[in-house]
Protein backbone atom coordinates (compact mmCIF):
# COMPACT_ATOMS: atom_id res chain seq x y z
CA UNK A 1 0.00 0.00 0.00
CA UNK A 2 1.33 3.34 -0.98
CA UNK A 3 2.53 5.98 1.89
CA UNK A 4 -0.44 8.38 2.82
CA UNK A 5 0.92 11.60 2.30
CA UNK A 6 -1.73 13.05 5.29
CA UNK A 7 -0.84 10.67 7.38
CA UNK A 8 3.21 11.48 7.52
CA UNK A 9 2.15 15.43 7.60
CA UNK A 10 0.28 14.31 10.44
CA UNK A 11 3.10 11.99 12.16
CA UNK A 12 5.27 15.56 11.94
CA UNK A 13 3.49 17.86 13.08
CA UNK A 14 2.14 15.36 16.05
CA UNK A 15 6.48 15.22 17.10
CA UNK A 16 6.30 18.92 16.56
CA UNK A 17 3.53 18.71 19.52
CA UNK A 18 4.77 16.31 21.68
CA UNK A 19 8.56 18.03 22.10
CA UNK A 20 7.21 21.60 22.41
CA UNK A 21 8.71 23.50 25.03
CA UNK A 22 7.52 26.95 25.06
CA UNK A 23 5.12 26.84 28.18
CA UNK A 24 7.10 26.15 31.01
CA UNK A 25 4.95 26.73 33.40
CA UNK A 26 2.68 23.89 31.62
CA UNK A 27 5.50 21.06 30.99
CA UNK A 28 5.97 21.74 34.83
CA UNK A 29 2.67 21.21 35.72
CA UNK A 30 2.43 18.44 33.69
CA UNK A 31 5.58 16.71 35.10
CA UNK A 32 4.69 17.04 38.47
CA UNK A 33 1.08 15.49 38.08
CA UNK A 34 2.59 12.58 36.22
CA UNK A 35 4.62 12.30 39.41
CA UNK A 36 2.07 12.75 42.18
CA UNK A 37 -0.78 10.83 40.16
CA UNK A 38 -4.02 10.21 41.23
CA UNK A 39 -4.64 7.07 43.75
CA UNK A 40 -6.91 5.51 42.10
CA UNK A 41 -4.25 5.83 38.87
CA UNK A 42 -1.05 4.98 41.14
CA UNK A 43 0.14 1.96 38.96
CA UNK A 44 -0.04 3.66 35.63
CA UNK A 45 2.56 5.51 34.06
CA UNK A 46 1.51 8.45 32.83
CA UNK A 47 2.22 10.36 29.81
CA UNK A 48 2.93 13.54 31.37
CA UNK A 49 3.79 15.83 27.89
CA UNK A 50 2.33 17.99 25.46
CA UNK A 51 -0.99 15.80 23.70
CA UNK A 52 -0.46 15.29 19.91
CA UNK A 53 -4.14 15.49 17.42
CA UNK A 54 -5.76 11.99 17.57
CA UNK A 55 -7.53 11.24 13.93
CA UNK A 56 -8.11 10.80 10.61
CA UNK A 57 -5.65 12.60 8.33
CA UNK A 58 -8.21 13.29 5.92
CA UNK A 59 -11.08 14.27 8.20
CA UNK A 60 -13.88 16.47 7.02
CA UNK A 61 -14.91 17.27 11.52
CA UNK A 62 -12.72 18.53 13.54
CA UNK A 63 -13.58 18.62 16.85
CA UNK A 64 -11.47 21.02 18.89
CA UNK A 65 -11.99 21.10 23.43
CA UNK A 66 -9.83 23.12 25.20
CA UNK A 67 -7.01 21.21 26.52
CA UNK A 68 -5.80 18.03 27.81
CA UNK A 69 -7.36 17.25 31.44
CA UNK A 70 -4.85 16.64 34.17
CA UNK A 71 -5.55 12.93 35.02
CA UNK A 72 -6.85 12.23 31.46
CA UNK A 73 -5.26 13.55 28.42
CA UNK A 74 -2.02 13.90 30.37
CA UNK A 75 -2.20 10.58 32.09
CA UNK A 76 -3.28 8.17 28.41
CA UNK A 77 -1.49 10.63 25.91
CA UNK A 78 -4.58 10.74 23.55
CA UNK A 79 -7.15 13.50 23.55
CA UNK A 80 -10.44 13.15 25.74
CA UNK A 81 -8.95 9.40 26.84
CA UNK A 82 -9.88 8.19 30.12
CA UNK A 83 -11.89 11.13 31.32
CA UNK A 84 -15.99 11.61 31.53
CA UNK A 85 -15.92 14.41 28.80
CA UNK A 86 -14.34 11.89 26.90
CA UNK A 87 -16.65 9.07 27.65
CA UNK A 88 -19.43 11.42 26.15
CA UNK A 89 -17.29 12.66 23.24
CA UNK A 90 -17.04 9.13 22.09
CA UNK A 91 -20.25 8.02 22.58
CA UNK A 92 -21.49 10.47 20.29
CA UNK A 93 -18.93 10.31 17.93
CA UNK A 94 -19.43 6.18 17.77
CA UNK A 95 -23.55 6.98 17.80
CA UNK A 96 -23.35 9.24 14.74
CA UNK A 97 -20.53 7.07 12.71
CA UNK A 98 -17.13 8.84 13.33
CA UNK A 99 -15.68 6.16 15.37
CA UNK A 100 -15.63 2.34 15.54
CA UNK A 101 -16.14 2.12 19.54
CA UNK A 102 -17.97 3.93 21.68
CA UNK A 103 -15.08 4.35 24.60
CA UNK A 104 -11.40 5.53 24.49
CA UNK A 105 -9.52 4.30 27.89
CA UNK A 106 -5.86 4.21 26.85
CA UNK A 107 -3.69 4.58 23.60
CA UNK A 108 -3.56 0.55 22.35
CA UNK A 109 -7.27 0.21 23.26
CA UNK A 110 -8.33 -0.46 19.51
CA UNK A 111 -9.84 2.99 18.43
CA UNK A 112 -10.23 4.79 15.19
CA UNK A 113 -11.76 7.42 14.03
CA UNK A 114 -13.34 7.89 10.34
CA UNK A 115 -13.50 11.06 8.57
CA UNK A 116 -12.94 13.18 12.18
CA UNK A 117 -10.26 14.38 14.11
CA UNK A 118 -9.81 15.97 17.61
CA UNK A 119 -7.46 19.20 18.61
CA UNK A 120 -7.20 21.05 21.40
CA UNK A 121 -6.75 25.14 21.37
CA UNK A 122 -3.94 24.05 24.22
CA UNK A 123 -2.31 20.89 24.10
CA UNK A 124 -0.64 20.57 27.86
CA UNK A 125 -3.19 20.17 31.21
CA UNK A 126 -3.00 23.90 32.49
CA UNK A 127 -3.18 23.90 36.68
CA UNK A 128 -7.11 24.91 37.46
CA UNK A 129 -7.85 23.96 33.55
CA UNK A 130 -7.54 27.77 33.11
CA UNK A 131 -4.45 28.30 30.80
CA UNK A 132 -2.60 31.63 30.56
CA UNK A 133 -3.35 34.24 27.12
CA UNK A 134 0.28 33.64 26.65
CA UNK A 135 0.64 30.30 26.70
CA UNK A 136 -3.02 29.98 24.10
CA UNK A 137 -0.75 32.12 21.95
CA UNK A 138 1.72 29.95 22.27
CA UNK A 139 -0.27 27.29 21.02
CA UNK A 140 -1.37 28.86 17.90
CA UNK A 141 0.99 27.26 15.42
CA UNK A 142 -0.51 24.32 15.77
CA UNK A 143 -4.24 25.05 15.55
CA UNK A 144 -2.70 26.52 12.14
CA UNK A 145 -0.69 23.85 10.83
CA UNK A 146 -3.78 21.79 12.15
CA UNK A 147 -6.54 23.51 9.55
CA UNK A 148 -3.73 23.28 7.03
CA UNK A 149 -3.06 19.48 6.91
CA UNK A 150 -7.02 19.52 7.02
CA UNK A 151 -7.87 19.91 3.05
CA UNK A 152 -11.69 18.64 2.75
CA UNK A 153 -12.23 20.11 6.33
CA UNK A 154 -16.40 20.62 6.24
CA UNK A 155 -17.24 21.35 9.93
CA UNK A 156 -15.57 22.04 13.07
CA UNK A 157 -17.22 22.03 16.21
CA UNK A 158 -15.84 24.03 19.05
CA UNK A 159 -16.28 22.45 22.63
CA UNK A 160 -16.55 25.55 24.68
CA UNK A 161 -16.28 29.19 24.23
CA UNK A 162 -12.30 28.97 25.20
CA UNK A 163 -11.93 26.38 21.58
CA UNK A 164 -14.50 28.65 19.90
CA UNK A 165 -12.60 31.92 19.97
CA UNK A 166 -9.44 29.86 19.15
CA UNK A 167 -10.94 29.06 16.43
CA UNK A 168 -12.13 32.45 15.08
CA UNK A 169 -8.37 33.98 15.92
CA UNK A 170 -7.13 31.51 13.11
CA UNK A 171 -9.69 32.02 10.71
CA UNK A 172 -9.27 35.28 11.42
CA UNK A 173 -5.03 35.45 11.10
CA UNK A 174 -6.28 33.11 7.50
CA UNK A 175 -8.44 36.43 6.61
CA UNK A 176 -11.54 34.44 6.64
CA UNK A 177 -13.38 36.86 8.84
CA UNK A 178 -12.48 40.72 9.97
CA UNK A 179 -13.55 40.29 13.29
CA UNK A 180 -14.58 37.95 16.38
CA UNK A 181 -16.87 40.25 17.64
CA UNK A 182 -19.40 39.74 15.06
CA UNK A 183 -20.16 35.81 16.14
CA UNK A 184 -21.76 34.72 19.23
CA UNK A 185 -21.02 31.67 21.15
CA UNK A 186 -23.81 29.38 22.22
CA UNK A 187 -24.63 25.67 22.13
CA UNK A 188 -26.02 25.31 19.04
CA UNK A 189 -24.80 27.88 17.00
CA UNK A 190 -23.84 27.63 13.42
CA UNK A 191 -21.41 30.24 11.76
CA UNK A 192 -20.64 29.57 8.43
CA UNK A 193 -17.28 30.73 6.90
CA UNK A 194 -16.04 31.32 3.29
CA UNK A 195 -12.36 31.55 2.44
CA UNK A 196 -11.16 34.77 1.31
CA UNK A 197 -10.08 34.00 -2.25
CA UNK A 198 -11.70 31.07 -3.71
CA UNK A 199 -9.04 28.95 -4.58
CA UNK A 200 -8.22 28.83 -0.88
CA UNK A 201 -10.33 26.26 0.68
CA UNK A 202 -13.46 25.40 0.66
CA UNK A 203 -16.67 27.07 3.21
CA UNK A 204 -17.04 25.86 6.70
CA UNK A 205 -19.49 25.39 9.45
CA UNK A 206 -18.16 26.07 12.77
CA UNK A 207 -20.36 24.56 15.28
CA UNK A 208 -20.65 25.77 18.80
CA UNK A 209 -21.12 22.75 21.95
CA UNK A 210 -21.32 23.43 25.88
CA UNK A 211 -18.47 21.61 26.70
CA UNK A 212 -18.90 17.88 28.08
CA UNK A 213 -17.33 18.65 31.38
CA UNK A 214 -18.57 17.61 34.44
CA UNK A 215 -19.82 20.99 36.09
CA UNK A 216 -22.00 21.14 32.29
CA UNK A 217 -23.24 17.23 32.48
CA UNK A 218 -24.09 16.75 36.45
CA UNK A 219 -25.75 20.19 36.30
CA UNK A 220 -28.05 19.29 33.55
CA UNK A 221 -26.78 22.24 31.44
CA UNK A 222 -25.80 19.71 28.21
CA UNK A 223 -28.08 16.95 28.15
CA UNK A 224 -27.13 13.72 25.75
CA UNK A 225 -29.48 15.22 23.47
CA UNK A 226 -27.92 18.68 23.29
CA UNK A 227 -24.48 17.12 22.71
CA UNK A 228 -25.93 14.58 20.05
CA UNK A 229 -27.87 17.42 18.05
CA UNK A 230 -24.37 18.86 17.26
CA UNK A 231 -22.56 15.82 16.15
CA UNK A 232 -25.89 15.09 13.88
CA UNK A 233 -25.44 18.52 12.43
CA UNK A 234 -21.83 18.01 11.97
CA UNK A 235 -22.19 14.52 10.33
CA UNK A 236 -24.69 15.98 7.81
CA UNK A 237 -22.48 19.00 7.18
CA UNK A 238 -19.58 16.15 6.43
CA UNK A 239 -21.19 13.98 4.03
CA UNK A 240 -22.30 17.48 1.98
CA UNK A 241 -20.69 16.89 -1.42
Amino acid sequence: MPPNPGQSRLERLNNQIRTCARCPRLRAYCAAVARQKRAAFRDQTYYGRPVPNFGDPAARLLIVGLAPAAHGGNRTGRMFTGDRSGDWLYDALFTTGFCNQPTSTHVADGLQLHGAMITAALHCAPPGNRPMMQELVNCQRFIDATFDLLTDLRAVVCLGRVAFDAVLKHYQREGWIASRTLYRFAHGAEHRLTPCKPRTGRPVTVLCSYHPSQQNTFTGKLTREMFLGVFRRACELAEMS
